[in-house]
């Protein structure tokens, strides 16, 4: 995987999180929300010039205000899939377009298409959708990227809600 120790990779990737959902929050003038039973969860996937990372958030942990603004829906069960495409520049970091589209598969085999559309916030393009997760699923997650002159590339990953 290259670059930097796992504990960093996912320590950067929790301060990008973090980062987004202020400067979300910041920007819808909210202040954030009493936490839900259901906790944040992060997963990369390191390409040969670009990272892509996929964020779960359950939506209760999103201020009504920022849910209205970027069309997602709130509710008990609502999950936000966030993904991004992203790759160093000039000290930081820009987003790559991408054709990203996912699916989650419970333990029966049941799989959910998860809708992503193109999301612009904090100066960043990221591919948002949300889908519905019960207590106790076990989900397994399949994020497919496809940029332009590169071989489609799979992030794989699993979350216990």
């Amino acid at each position: 995987m290259g670059g930097l120790p796992y504990g960093r990779r996912a320590g950067a990737g929790r301060l990008w999180l973090a980062c987004l959902l202020a400067g979300l929050l910041a920007a819808c003038g909210a202040e954030p929300v009493a936490e839900t039973g259901l906790k944040p969860h992060e997963a990369s996937l390191q390409l040969r010039d670009a990272t892509v990372r996929a964020n779960l958030i359950p939506t209760g942990n999103l201020s009504e205000a920022m849910a209205r603004q970027y069309g997602i829906e709130r509710g008990e069960g609502t999950v936000l899939l966030l993904v991004s495409v992203r790759r160093p520049a000039d000290g930081g970091q820009v987003s790559l377009p991408a054709r990203v589209s996912a699916t989650a598969t419970d333990l029966h085999g049941t799989q959910q298409t998860i809708e992503l559309r193109e999301l612009e916030a904090g100066g960043f393009l990221d591919h948002a959708g949300t889908f519905q997760a019960r207590p106790r699923d076990t989900l397994t997650f399949a994020v497919e990227v496809r940029r332009e002159g590169e071989p489609p590339a799979t992030l794989r990953f699993n979350h216990d809600f």
